[in-house]
């Protein structure tokens, strides 16, 4: 419901998020002390995929004032709110490092000696203290925008739109680096012996993706509530699962330039990587990896009349982010297990984090207006122009 043009959130609903954030909490803590060995890889695989998720709110936003777009400043609290979780996914992500023994080359006393350049950069100091500097900068970034936001509400001045503006042409530029050292150094060093050209690209890809499926369906439950009623419109839905199906596509089309010029080269220290997942053991989750995250979204969103409906788009998002958590999970646990593995408390400490990231990302909806006040990128309405010229997307 909106409350004076608010968010607010329902006391079930919460009462049922800090259940499960404790449960979470309970199961992670008696994880680490009875059983790390398979508990610090999920530890890392939440830890990431909750990182990555709300990374993909200022990213929208970059590119949200960058093109001078119109159609999203209407629905731009909803990733303002998705960068709400930074802070706390960085603390998260940090807790890995008690867990390094389990994880990484240079703790990791069953793998070979690396060479000497590689076992500085892996060591753990260098590898935490980039870490956390990274960490550092997106939830500063982050949080510059949001109070940058939050002060045009107040103050029509154009000086704010402005600061917004130069502020998300920063952070792209800083994210470009900062994000493509991270998955080198969070993913590609537990794989060993194995390196991708376009791992940074590929990860990404999966953070738009991933990103704007969260969007999408946090528009879409908003606008089932009623909150977003005369808001959002069906153009605005339509540009939603445009872009879904666009980028979901687009991960498609970097993880088949991977996966192909592997298989094409045939090398012993190149296949390794991919022979280990496509065993007997994970060819299933392997194939699910690829239908969740592409093929079922390529073929539902492909129809127009699907890009504007809003059950469709949610359980659309619902596919590609539970696609996203199997993709970093792939990416993780087949270097740490001979197969998969489906225990409680994982179940546990993975709806733990995500109940974490509901709470915190409908609490920073509930601290301003829905709807952003004296936003400069927002337009006269757009023209209805899907209804006025045929069109088949």
């Amino acid at each position: 419901m909106i409350a004076g043009g608010r968010f607010v959130l329902g006391t079930r609903s919460r009462r049922v998020a800090w259940l499960m954030v404790t449960a979470g909490a309970i199961a992670a803590v008696t994880g680490v002390a009875t059983d790390p060995w398979h508990t610090w890889p999920h530890l890392l695989v939440n830890g990431y995929y909750l990182v990555a998720l709300a990374l993909g709110g200022p990213v929208f936003l970059s590119l949200h004032y960058l093109s001078r777009a119109s159609w999203s400043a209407n629905i731009r609290r909803v990733p303002e709110a998705m960068t709400s979780a930074l802070p706390l996914a960085g603390l998260l992500m940090m807790s890995v490092f008690f867990g390094r023994g389990q994880l990484y080359l240079a703790g990791h006393a069953g793998r070979q000696a690396a060479s000497s350049s590689t076992a500085l950069y892996l060591a753990a100091p260098f590898l935490f203290g980039r870490m956390a500097l990274f960490l550092v900068i997106w939830a500063a970034c982050a949080r510059a925008m949001r109070r940058t936001s939050l002060r045009q509400d107040d103050d029509p001045a154009p000086i704010h739109h402005q600061r917004l503006v130069r502020g998300a042409a920063m952070f792209i530029v800083v994210f470009a680096l900062t994000f493509s050292l991270a998955s080198f150094d969070w993913l590609m060093s537990l794989a060993r012996d194995w390196s991708s050209t376009i791992f940074a690209v590929y990860w990404f890809a999966g953070l738009l993706s991933g990103g704007l499926a969260a969007i999408t369906l946090g528009v879409v439950l908003l606008l089932e509530r009623g909150d977003f009623a005369g808001v959002v419109a069906e153009n605005q839905l339509h540009d939603l699962g445009k872009l879904l199906f666009a980028f979901s596509t687009f991960w498609a089309y970097v993880w088949f330039s991977q996966y192909l010029l592997i298989w094409y080269g045939n090398l012993p220290e190149e296949t390794a990587y991919y022979i280990k997942r496509t065993n007997q053991a994970w060819i299933v989750p392997f194939v699910a990896n690829l239908l969740l995250n592409w093929a079922v979204p390529f073929l539902v969103l492909m129809p127009r009349a699907a890009k504007r409906s809003g059950v469709v788009l949610k359980w659309m998002a619902i596919a590609i982010l539970a696609g996203r958590w199997l993709d970093v999970y792939l990416a993780v646990m087949p270097e740490m297990m001979p197969a998969p593995s489906v225990r409680w408390p994982a179940l546990l400490v993975a709806a733990g984090y995500a109940a974490a990231f509901f709470l915190l990302a409908t609490r920073s909806l509930a601290g301003a207006p829905l709807v952003p006040v004296h936003d400069l990128s927002s337009a006269e309405p757009r023209p209805a122009i899907d209804e006025e010229m045929p069109s088949c997307v």
